[in-house]
């Protein structure tokens, strides 16, 4: 089976589980999902959060799931809890679709390390 075509089955297991679980069913977009992983990753989940701080926790995400790959190295926890990653290697350009692409690979791979998805 071709890399991209189990990619594909797996985003769609991913996306159907996580929408089940926390939109009642309508499909999560991507942004979304990311923005889960931050949640789960700064691990404070019973709080509102301000506008900027969703930002940053998407960020978190983004560092957190790129860090296999080499991009990102963790660095800290500040005094409140939130994780903080360095550059390690500049991301190289990409068009949105490869974007979107790579994020999607990435984040299916995290859930699969979490045992969330096989």
């Amino acid at each position: 089976m071709s890399r991209d075509i189990k990619l594909k089955e797996r985003w769609d297991v991913l996306v159907e589980k996580l929408s089940a679980q926390f939109s009642d069913g309508d499909p999560l977009e991507l942004d979304a999902i990311i923005y889960l992983v931050g949640v789960q990753e700064l691990g404070q989940y019973h709080r509102k959060y301000k506008k900027d701080e969703k930002l940053n926790l998407m960020h978190i995400a983004i560092c957190r799931l790129l860090e296999p790959y080499g991009y990102y190295e963790f660095d800290y926890f500040d005094e409140e809890g939130w994780p903080h990653y360095k550059v390690k290697e500049e991301l190289p350009p990409l068009k949105a679709g490869e974007q979107a692409v790579l994020m999607k690979e990435a984040l299916v791979d995290y859930f699969v390390e979490k045992e969330y998805i096989r």
